[in-house]
């Protein structure tokens, strides 16, 4: 009788413990979501648009610079009109803006188209205009200027100007310099796509191209005409 008592009070203490123990593990998985909810409460109170109090700052805010707003009071100690906006000085250009009204910038001089490049014909400068000539002029023009790149191959509606006919020929270079900067009907600018001193090699190399396909016998030079075939 004693042994069958000890082994019902070691049964219900069993079954005790584990009802204990299941308690604390259910109270457990409900109360750590809670934890986290209240604690992200916490921390998402602080971002509210309207704080009563600063925040403390980790590193300086970047809202704090050493800096004059526009169309600010400042302190008069600095300026004595107080003004935060100013008149530039006298002379000063905007960066990117240092393109004066000059025949090397716009090809113009006055109303005229400049007659001659402005830039001393070089094989450097050649060189690089042929580059520039292949790599931005060539789709539509091909490489011999003549009118028959890939684009209009692709796209028979779109008619690119021969290079080689006499009108441009005979076209000044500041209005070829003009065309690239600005285009004309249905070729576009290119002022944002080749620098200055870029469309003026363009322009060079394109007489040259110009020179080629309209020689005669007579422009070659005495000493190598008896090599010509």
């Amino acid at each position: 009788m004693r042994r069958g008592r000890s082994q019902e009070l070691l049964t219900s203490e069993c079954t005790g413990a584990r009802s204990q123990n299941g308690l604390f593990w259910i109270g457990g998985y409900c109360l750590l979501p809670l934890l986290c909810v209240v604690i992200s409460l916490l921390l998402l109170s602080g971002c509210s648009s309207v704080q009563r109090n600063p925040p403390i700052e980790v590193w300086p805010d970047m809202k704090r610079q050493e800096k004059f707003k526009p169309q600010t009071e400042i302190d008069r100690s600095i300026f004595n009109d107080g003004r935060s906006s100013r008149r530039p000085p006298e002379g000063v250009v905007a960066r990117g803006h240092m393109t004066e009204d000059t025949p090397y910038y716009t090809g113009m001089e006055g109303a005229l188209y400049v007659g001659k490049n402005p830039v001393a014909m070089t094989p450097e400068l050649i060189k690089m205009g042929q580059a520039k000539f292949n790599t931005y002029c060539s789709p539509c023009h091909d490489r011999a200027g003549t009118g028959q790149g890939i684009v209009p191959t692709r796209t028979p509606s779109w008619l690119p100007a021969n290079l080689m006919e006499d009108r441009i020929v005979q076209t000044a270079d500041g209005d070829i310099f003009n065309v690239i900067t600005n285009g004309r009907r249905t070729m576009p600018a290119y002022r944002f796509q080749i620098a200055v001193e870029d469309r003026w090699a363009i322009v060079a190399y394109l007489r040259v191209l110009q020179r080629a396909g309209h020689g005669t016998v007579s422009d070659v030079p005495a000493e190598q005409k008896a090599d010509l075939k």
